[in-house]
């Protein structure tokens, strides 16, 4: 196969082919396609006698696709999924101090399970360091009722001497599949409770009663993902 072999209606047609018969979704195309447009610019100054060719291969188009962004918790949301845990555990009592360092600094899961014990700094100027994308160091406050919960799991006796700030049962790291699964079971959790005793879901929040006193030592929304139409 040579360069002239792959024009514009063969790509397209192995474009297609990943959509039909391998059942590719429009995104995973889509950067197929810009690896493909990659090549092609290499090429275009590699090859100029085939810049016509090229540049119809260039011009093909990307698909629409879902495009996921950013929405919140509610606080009457958050501070659902923070009951949930069962603090007279050791594991609930884990779950519960990362859930609420979680919703209170908004850091990203790999952040939260890089942190070991000295990446927290209480008492005056109370913070949490940790190295997020790109390297970076930054510090992030932490709130009274922040500081209050990650002093108490300081104080729990280690898992095997782990230095992890969130360790599992063996004493390593807790893993981003850990996380999440932990960030699936709690509202899913908190919704089985909620429909058994005829009470609102974490999903319903406009049905609380208007007056209804909010917890004001929740720290700020938490970010969820939702897809809409990019």
């Amino acid at each position: 196969m040579t360069l002239r072999d792959l024009d514009a209606p063969f790509i397209g047609a192995f474009l297609e082919d990943l959509e039909t018969l391998r059942s590719a979704s429009v995104r995973t195309r889509n950067l197929r396609l810009t690896a493909i447009r990659s090549f092609f610019r290499y090429a275009s100054f590699e090859e100029p006698a085939h810049s016509a060719q090229i540049q119809r291969v260039l011009a093909i188009p990307s698909k629409r696709c879902d495009k996921r962004q950013l929405q919140f918790l509610t606080r009457p949301e958050i501070e659902a999924i923070l009951a949930c845990p069962d603090r007279s555990t050791w594991l609930g009592r884990r779950d519960h101090t990362l859930l609420l360092l979680a919703a209170q600094t908004g850091l990203r899961v790999s952040e939260i399970i890089d942190l070991d014990r000295d990446s927290v700094m209480l008492g005056h100027g109370a913070h949490v360091r940790c190295v997020g994308k790109g390297r970076k160091e930054r510090s992030t406050p932490l709130t009274k009722v922040a500081q209050q919960a990650l002093r108490g799991w300081l104080n729990e006796p280690r898992k095997r001497g782990a230095t992890a700030l969130f360790p599992n049962t063996h004493g390593g790291k807790l893993s981003a599949d850990g996380v999440q699964a932990l960030l699936n079971k709690y509202p899913n959790r908190r919704a089985s409770q909620t429909k058994r005793h005829g009470h609102q879901t974490p999903s319903e929040p406009r049905r609380y009663p208007r007056g209804g006193r909010l917890r004001t030592d929740l720290p700020h929304r938490t970010p969820r993902r939702v897809s809409t139409r990019c």
